[in-house]
């Protein structure tokens, strides 16, 4: 183990300038100085959130023809994409846009945010996002936030005995601006300003307020005097842990719930010392609400909450004002953001005595992901070769899970000619014949609660998990053990709710099983047929015979040396693969001729490769060619003969270096498919 020189180390890396930079104090004057160079310093709660979110950028693509905003924030780069949301953009969007709503104080700063969906969709994961996003903006020079405190070198009666009296709710220190001169102030300090406009709203809690109210008695009402002697502004940054503009609520049981936990509560050994349980500063502001001013307020399951707390939801959001014990109604300045999940969210839309709430509530859905790329962006986050080095995980491993995992999730579409699977490929922006955007965006619409029902990551990760501890020790896992793993953990799955529904799954497990074969046997045919030359080959032959087919003309036999007609059987070989119809085969023909002179007249050559479909037609002619010589069924029955086993470890070679292989998982892939062939061999027999 290397030695440390701990000195030396933090000389480099810990900057005691960060420190003393976060940790600014100063004068009132100070303070204004501050502002009248950066208005923005002053902002409101819903400003600097949606501030925070833009602070990161965006960037924009199409998708169904809309123009959609990803907004870069989302990626989590705090934390290099820990708890980044994928694949809910458009939904993301409409959280953004709740946000800038309320920024420009469009009413939208009046309303509880709840963030809506299934379980395991993301919505505590965006929670965790605002709260770290602003922990972080608060410690950058663009984010900054400043608070005050009381402090008195005589160590008076009026702070307690104390010589400093932190502001109890890091109230932003503008608020000390006597009401009535405030608008007058406010007037002078934005002028000529473009920008961000100073707003100053509402007052200081009742301690503050007190305090204040003591000191001016003290100096006959000269405010100048309490300002320059007894308040010291300081920057604020936010922190959860410290409980410094960032609470989060969870619901107890509800016997033991007490409003006083979002509120504050009377400091009862304080009574003796200030002679009275109305005085401000023998109280606790350290109830939820009150911890959060200035920043966010999380609460966990939020419809699981009493009655009583959502009266109290009710006044913070609209009036913004909370009621502590014994206290007049207190301002505060924060986000209330709520989750639930869509049983909880019934029985308020089901409880007439919720009208009020929900009137208040503004709910942004958050379902599960619908589209495959993204869902497997979700498991490859942690399943990775940087985070599991000692265990290989095998090409589409992660990608068959996902997509069992989206099947569960599709309604069923409602065109005949549609399977699930398809559909997944639509959504995935694959290409089929018949369907456009169009067709897909009404796909889309047609399916109402489409992502608010089925398998969750949560359960894909947790079997992921069990397959890595069960066959970690072989160092490679495969689709087949993943398989298994999420087939045998259905059987205790506690959200399936019915026979019906645990038969829905298991059916979508036998779909994708059958989509993993399908793709398995692409990568050993790919593998197969990967010689270059022989295709480029087979190609050239093939354009021969469809040249002389197209212009009536004859092909010469590189064998015989003889003028023959266009070999219709050997072209018909090709196109069948690719399920090219009898009544097709001219206008196939047709369209290769055509795109090839158009390529020869921009001084072009033709390169099959850049044809998919034809690509695809001549790798499984090669594939069907070679089969029989490789003799792949041998490798089932253990005798195989040194020339075929050459062939067979080139093939796994290109298996390895080309898609994403080791060593065991190409055998297992060959093996597998060589029992399909052997299958397919003895039914023919």
């Amino acid at each position: 183990m290397a030695q440390i020189d701990i000195r030396s180390f933090m000389n480099e890396n810990y900057k005691i300038e960060d420190f003393t930079h976060l940790h600014w104090e100063g004068s009132f004057q100070d303070y204004l100085d501050i502002v009248s160079k950066d208005p923005k310093c002053s902002r409101n709660a819903f400003q600097r959130v949606y501030d925070m979110i833009m602070t990161f950028g965006t960037s924009t693509y199409t998708e169904y023809k809309k123009e959609i905003t990803r907004y870069h924030f989302f990626d989590d780069p705090i934390q290099n994409g820990k708890d980044a949301v994928f694949g809910i953009d458009v939904h993301l969007m409409k959280l953004v846009n709740f946000f800038k709503s309320a920024s420009m104080g469009y009413g939208t700063e009046k309303r509880v945010l709840l963030l809506h969906g299934p379980v395991g969709s993301a919505k505590s994961s965006i929670a965790r996002l605002l709260k770290k996003g602003l922990e972080h903006y608060s410690k950058t020079d663009e984010g900054s936030l400043f608070t005050f405190e009381w402090y008195d070198a005589e160590e008076s009666d009026i702070l307690g005995g104390q010589k400093i009296f932190p502001s109890p709710m890091h109230e932003e220190p503008l608020k000390l601006i006597p009401v009535d001169i405030r608008k007058k102030f406010v007037e002078e300090l934005n002028k000529g300003l473009d920008g961000h406009k100073v707003q100053i709203k509402g007052e200081v809690c009742p301690a503050d307020r007190y305090i204040m109210s003591e000191y001016l008695k003290k100096y006959d009402g000269d405010w100048m005097k309490v300002m320059d002697n007894h308040v010291r502004v300081k920057r604020l940054t936010l922190n959860e842990k410290d409980r410094l503009g960032i609470g989060t609520f969870q619901p107890k049981d509800e016997k033991n719930q007490d409003s006083t936990e979002l509120t504050g509560d009377i400091n009862y050994r304080k009574i003796a010392q200030y002679g009275s349980d109305s005085d401000p500063r023998a109280f606790n502001f350290d109830g939820e609400f009150n911890i959060a001013n200035r920043g966010i307020i999380e609460f966990i399951e939020m419809l699981k909450l009493d009655v009583a707390f959502l009266y109290d939801l009710l006044g913070a959001s609209q009036e913004h004002s909370i009621k502590p014990k014994k206290f007049a109604q207190t301002d505060i300045d924060l986000v209330i953001l709520g989750h639930t999940n869509e049983p909880e969210y019934r029985k308020l839309q089901n409880n007439e005595f919720m009208e009020a709430l929900r009137d208040r509530t503004v709910k942004i859905d958050v379902p599960y992901i619908t589209r495959l790329d993204n869902e497997v962006k979700i498991y490859q986050r942690d399943f990775n070769a940087e985070k599991i080095p000692h265990v290989h995980i095998a090409p589409h491993t992660l990608e068959m899970a996902a997509m069992w995992a989206v099947l569960t999730r599709l309604e069923e579409p409602k065109k005949a000619d549609l399977t699930k699977v398809q559909k997944l490929k639509l959504y995935n922006g694959k290409t089929l014949p018949g369907y456009n955007e169009d067709n897909v965006k009404e796909l889309r619409k047609e399916a109402v609660r489409e992502g608010l029902e089925g398998i969750s990551p949560r359960f894909i990760q947790d079997k992921l998990s069990n397959a890595l501890v069960k066959y970690g020790h072989t160092g490679s896992l495969n689709p087949f053990m993943v398989f298994n793993e999420l087939e045998s953990g259905l059987k205790n799955h506690s959200l399936i709710n019915s026979p019906d529904q645990l038969d829905h799954y298991k059916e979508m497990l036998a779909i994708t099983r059958q989509e993993y074969e399908d793709t398995v046997k692409n990568d050993v045919q790919k593998a197969i047929s990967l010689d270059e030359s022989a295709i480029e080959t087979l190609c050239s032959n093939y354009i021969d015979n469809v040249k002389a087919y197209t212009q009536k003309e004859k092909v010469r036999n590189k064998y015989t040396n003889k003028l023959e007609d266009a070999d219709e059987r050997f072209m018909r070989s090709i196109e069948e693969k690719i399920d090219i119809a009898e009544s097709r085969k001219e206008d196939f023909r047709r369209e290769i001729m055509n795109y090839i002179g158009a390529l020869a007249i921009e001084g072009k050559r033709f390169d099959y490769k850049t044809n998919e479909r034809l690509h695809r037609a001549l790798e499984l002619k090669l594939f069907e060619d070679q089969k029989d010589s490789i003799k792949l069924t041998s490798i089932i029955a253990n005798v195989v003969d040194k020339e075929t086993q050459e062939k067979i470890d080139v093939i796994k070679s290109r298996l390895i270096k080309n898609y994403g292989y080791d060593e065991i998982s190409a055998t297992d892939a060959l093996n597998y498919v060589a029992s399909i062939f052997a299958k397919g061999d003895s039914a023919k027999s």
